[in-house]
């Protein structure tokens, strides 16, 4: 093949994509990649299922669960602060009672030392909580002690002495005066380092001209502080309306008399109205639920504190479980769900795999329905489906091979409609010279297999350039370039077939020769023209072909080719089309049968771009590399005396002298021959 051909095909492989047609090409257009399994995708949903199911079942539960405990908690803190405030109310009651009737005695200036003493321990033996009790008056801004008696057998059990309380008292006396203004005062009299903690109540007595007497009793706590300590969760402690600590679970806070007025709680009951109450306050970051009960008795209140971790904390180990609980159960339906999954998605992988290859043409399969479900049913009729198409790929390869694989395509697909269109394209004869004389001298087996590997060779040349075999008429070809697909210039790829059948006969040629393997030369005729192409033939078979009076013509000139000395003829109309392409040679004018006008005919020579190669560069150069003997004598008595289908024109040139005018006037006269 010369170089301008290879260029020529290199150019249109690049512009067609090395002819990839329409229906080819669909066999690429399914490259998905698969991103989620069928196993991931069920593993995921029952996944997403039961987490969701099981979040929304913790999250109800664990809502109601928190709301019944909170409940649960305020009512047990209610009930907490009530149940203490009145024992606190009855126990200061008691103690309001017996020091008001000892101050009746003290009160009395007749009581000997003796008896003073003799009365206190017959009073002290009765209730051991009160170890210290005066009676103070307030003549001025300063409480003054009128009398006071001492529990003698706990202070020398305790080694401390009277003058311990009064200094107690006194230490605490700003607190213990505001009894000056009604009310039972019950304060804190404790000091650092002290080693047993004590309270001091204060209560109105008497009044007279010199001024209002009250009792101040000093109670220990020893009997009354393990009332207060930590019960369960609850954290209940007493305080008095300025939010000083009377008794607390924690000793320490008693001992250095802790103030809570900054404590919400504290404040909350500080402010409110009613003798009771609630609320959740946030303290040092964390929430509390808190409840008081004020106690009129003593100016002072019980109140209970219960932070919310600890009301909440079995709910959140029973949410802490469940959820253990959630992923032991998801572990367990991800191992059921990947197992039973399999059982789905590898027969559909199988199915895959199958489509895959079934895609790309191998109708093989090899597999079978494991199961007796949809997927089995489904497998079932896959493998029946392949064998369909196994059977239509041998049918349309068998019909491949009777006609051309576009046309077989565009049937298939319903593209090629019955009857014909209006096309332009380019038609191609092609004839073996003395075939008949070649026939007789061999067997028709071997005929058979010269004319196959002859064809094979030639109409790889027209499928190469984007022809269309239409039939084989004996040894003769007809083609089409046009007729179906138009890619490129039909006429400049029917030229460049028959150049290409040209080279492939020298290479054909070269081992060959003798009466088995003769040499074999060839005729080509072309022509470009409109042309009706379609399904034609009867309604029981129809054949794709071409019809016109351009294929009339075109099977005319490829029998100009044994006089004219030539091998590859074309007309006028597709010397039009590709007269910038390629080198001809202008021919006698003929006159066909059916033609009223002579037709001028062009020998092809080369390509143009050829010039420079070993390509011939005239048609006597042509004839000698092909081994064409030409007569001239005997081409100018030429003609087809048999059929009448052609005969040369002979152009004459008459001078006649105008009559009249005086004027010559030359006309041309065309007589036939």
């Amino acid at each position: 093949m010369s170089k301008s051909l290879e260029t020529y095909f290199q150019e249109k492989f690049e512009t067609t994509a090395k002819r990839q047609d329409k229906f080819g090409e669909k066999e690429n257009q399914v490259s998905r990649k698969i991103n989620w399994s069928l196993q991931l995708k069920l593993m995921a949903m029952n996944s997403l299922i039961v987490v969701s199911t099981c979040a929304i079942l913790i999250g109800v539960a664990t809502y109601f669960f928190k709301v019944d405990n909170e409940v649960r908690a305020k009512e047990e803190n209610i009930r907490a602060v009530e149940l203490y405030g009145t024992t606190v109310q009855t126990y200061m009651s008691s103690v309001i009672l017996k020091s008001k009737q000892m101050g009746v005695t003290l009160a009395n200036n007749t009581v000997t030392p003796l008896e003073k003493k003799q009365f206190a321990n017959l009073y002290f033996d009765s209730d051991t909580d009160i170890v210290f009790l005066g009676i103070y008056s307030s003549g001025g801004k300063e409480l003054t002690l009128s009398n006071s008696i001492v529990n003698y057998e706990y202070i020398q059990k305790n080694k401390v002495n009277e003058s311990f309380f009064k200094q107690l008292i006194l230490n605490s006396e700003d607190s213990l005066k505001r009894v000056l203004n009604g009310g039972v005062v019950l304060s804190n009299v404790n000091k650092e380092n002290q080693l047993i903690p004590y309270l001091a109540i204060a209560i109105p007595f008497t009044r007279d001209l010199f001024g209002q007497k009250v009792i101040i009793s000093i109670l220990k706590l020893d009997n009354i502080l393990p009332t207060f300590e930590r019960k369960g969760i609850s954290n209940i402690f007493l305080v008095d309306m300025n939010g000083n600590v009377l008794a607390h679970p924690d000793k320490e806070k008693v001992f250095l008399a802790s103030n809570l007025i900054d404590s919400p709680i504290v404040q909350e009951m500080l402010k409110s109205p009613t003798n009771n109450g609630q609320k959740r306050f946030e303290e040092e970051k964390k929430f509390y639920i808190g409840s008081f009960k004020k106690v009129d008795t003593i100016n002072g209140a019980v109140i209970s504190v219960v932070p919310e971790e600890k009301v909440f904390e079995e709910v959140y180990n029973i949410q802490r479980r469940n959820i253990y609980i959630l992923s032991i159960g998801l572990c367990l339906s991800l191992i059921i769900t990947f197992l039973f999954a399999k059982t789905i998605s590898l027969p559909i992988i199988s199915l895959l795999a199958a489509t895959v290859k079934i895609s790309k043409g191998d109708f093989k399969v090899d597999i079978k329905a494991k199961t007796q479900d949809e997927i089995g049913v489904l497998t079932d009729h896959f493998i029946a489906m392949s064998q369909g198409l196994e059977e239509r790929e041998k049918v349309k390869d068998a019909f491949g091979r009777f006609v051309n694989p576009t046309v077989v395509e565009m049937v298939l697909s319903k593209e090629l409609k019955l009857g014909g269109d209006n096309k332009m394209c380019a038609i191609f004869f092609s004839d073996i010279r003395g075939f008949t004389s070649i026939s007789e001298k061999l067997s028709p087996e071997e005929v058979v297999e010269f004319l196959n590997e002859y064809m094979t060779l030639m109409v790889n040349c027209i499928d190469l350039t984007f022809g269309i075999v239409d039939k084989f008429i004996g040894d003769a070809i007809m083609a089409t370039w046009g007729a179906v697909d138009t890619l490129g210039n039909p006429a400049e790829n029917a030229i460049n077939a028959a150049l290409m059948m040209r080279d492939a006969l020298i290479r054909f040629n070269r081992n060959r020769g003798g009466e088995k393997k003769p040499i074999i030369k060839i005729g080509s005729g072309m022509n470009y023209g409109p042309v009706i192409a379609g399904q034609i033939g009867s309604e029981n078979r129809l054949e794709y072909t071409v019809i016109g009076d351009a294929v009339n013509l075109a099977s005319r000139i490829e029998a100009l080719n044994k006089p004219f000395g030539t091998d590859i003829l074309i007309s006028a109309d597709m010397y039009e089309q590709v007269k910038d392409i390629y080198l001809v040679e202008k021919m006698k004018q003929i006159q066909v049968k059916g033609k009223e006008e002579p037709q001028t005919i062009f020998a092809v020579i080369a390509r143009k771009d050829d010039v420079d190669s070993n390509s011939p560069k005239s048609l006597q150069e042509l004839r000698a590399l092909l081994g064409i003997e030409f007569d001239e004598h005997k081409f100018a008595k030429s003609g087809d005396e048999e059929e009448k289908k052609y005969s040369f024109v002979e152009e004459k040139t008459v001078e006649e002298k105008a009559v009249g005018d005086g004027k010559i006037k030359k006309n041309k006269k065309t007589n036939h021959d």
